[in-house]
C-alpha cells in the first residue's frame, strides 16, 4: 500500500476552522478495509478528500468494511485509450493491449506473464477464494477462447473440468477484480429472432492474446481480427466510463447469423468492426439487415480501410479517423 499526501486541494468545498485542505491519495485500500473507518472519520471530522483505489472490492465486501456512506463517488480506470498516446501504432496495440508497461514494450509477452502470475497470487490465492488454482488458471485460458464470444457456461465448464456454477462464480471473480466485463445482447426483436446471451471481454486485449498463446498476430488473419475487434470495443467502453454516459453497450446477433458488434443505445448507433484493409459488401452484411430493421440508426464500418467515405447509408471509417471522431464526442 503506498499513500501519497498533496496539499491544497483544488476542491470547492471549504475548510472546517484549524484544518488544512489536503488531498490524500491512498493506493490498494482492500488490503487494509479498517483503513476506512480512519478515512470516514478524517472526512468528517476535518475535512480531509480522498483518492482511494484499488484493483478489487471483494475483500471489502466480504469484510463488512466502511462503504463511506454515499461519500465515495466509484471511478474506473481503464488501460490506455487512445488519446493518451503519442505516436499510437494500431498493431502495437493490437498485440500489446493498452496497460501502460505493457503497450510500451516491443514484445510484452514477459510482462504480461508476470502480470497474470501476481493476479493469481495477490487477487485469487491470497484471499483464499479458489481451492484449485490451477483450475482457475484453466478457466482463465477457456475464458480467454471465449473472449468476445457469447457465453455458454455449460461449455466452458466441460472445457475446464469443473460445473457450470462454479464456472459462474469464476466469472463473477474476474467482474469483481476488474479484469473482465459482460457486453449484453441487444433485445429488440422486430422481424428477427435474436441471441439473448451476454458476450464477456477481457478488460485489455493484450490479457487476451496472452492467454491465448497470440503472440505473432498477422493482418489478414481471424486471430488479428479478433484482437482488433476487442481493441476498438475497449476504447468505445473507455470512452463512455470516462465521459459518464450511460447509453447502454450492446450487440447484435440473430439465429440466422446476421451480426452487428457494437448497437450504442436504444439502436442510435450501429458500428460494425473489421480488420480489413479493403471494404467490401460482403463485410457491410450485418449493418444492412440491421438497417432493415431500424431504419433511422446510423451505420458506421470500422476498418483498417484507409479511405474514410460514405457509401449509400453506411460510413466507412478509417480505425484512425474512428479513434478520433470517438474521442471527439462525434459518435455518442
Amino acid at each position: 500500500m503506498s499513500v501519497n499526501w498533496t496539499k491544497e486541494c483544488s476542491c470547492s468545498v471549504p475548510a472546517r476552522r484549524g484544518t488544512c485542505r489536503t488531498l490524500v491519495i491512498v493506493d490498494e485500500i482492500q488490503k487494509v478495509p479498517e483503513l476506512l473507518d480512519v478515512v470516514h472519520s478524517l472526512m468528517a471530522d476535518r475535512g480531509l478528500f480522498f483518492i482511494l483505489s484499488g484493483s478489487s472490492a471483494r475483500k471489502l465486501k466480504r469484510s463488512g468494511a466502511n462503504t463511506l456512506g454515499g461519500r465515495a463517488i466509484p471511478e474506473t480506470l481503464y488501460p490506455l485509450v487512445w488519446p493518451e498516446v503519442t505516436d499510437f501504432q494500431i498493431d502495437r496495440a493490437v498485440q500489446n493491449g493498452m496497460i501502460p508497461r505493457h503497450y510500451m514494450v516491443e514484445d510484452a509477452t514477459k510482462r504480461l506473464s508476470g502480470y497474470v502470475k501476481v493476479y493469481l497470487d495477490e487477487e485469487i490465492r491470497e484471499e483464499g477464494e479458489v481451492r484449485q488454482l490451477d483450475a482457475f488458471e484453466r478457466f482463465m485460458e477457456v475464458a480467454a477462447i471465449s473472449d468476445g464470444e457469447m457465453l455458454n457456461y455449460t461449455n466452458i465448464a466441460a472445457d475446464c473440468g469443473v460445473s457450470a456454477k462454479t464456472v459462474r462464480s469464476y466469472f463473477q471473480i474476474l467482474y469483481d477484480t476488474l479484469i473482465g466485463y459482460e457486453i449484453p445482447a441487444f433485445r429488440k426483436e422486430i422481424k428477427r429472432k435474436v441471441v439473448q446471451a451476454p458476450r464477456f471481454y477481457y478488460f485489455d486485449v493484450g490479457l487476451a492474446n496472452y492467454l491465448m498463446g497470440r503472440h505473432s498476430l498477422r493482418r489478414g488473419t481471424d486471430d488479428y481480427g479478433h484482437a482488433f475487434e476487442h481493441l476498438m470495443i475497449q476504447e468505445i467502453m473507455a470512452y463512455r466510463g470516462y465521459n459518464d454516459r450511460r447509453d447502454v453497450i450492446s450487440y447484435w446477433h440473430t439465429y440466422d447469423k446476421k451480426e452487428v458488434d457494437v448497437i450504442i443505445g436504444d439502436a442510435q448507433v450501429a458500428i460494425e468492426i473489421k480488420s480489413t484493409e479493403h471494404v467490401e459488401s460482403k463485410h457491410r452484411k450485418g449493418l444492412k439487415a440491421f438497417h432493415e430493421e431500424h431504419p433511422h440508426c446510423r451505420l458506421m464500418l470500422v476498418s483498417l480501410d484507409p479511405i474514410t467515405r460514405r457509401s449509400g447509408d453506411e460510413e466507412l471509417v478509417y480505425v484512425l479517423d474512428f479513434l478520433k471522431m470517438l474521442w471527439a464526442g462525434e459518435i455518442f
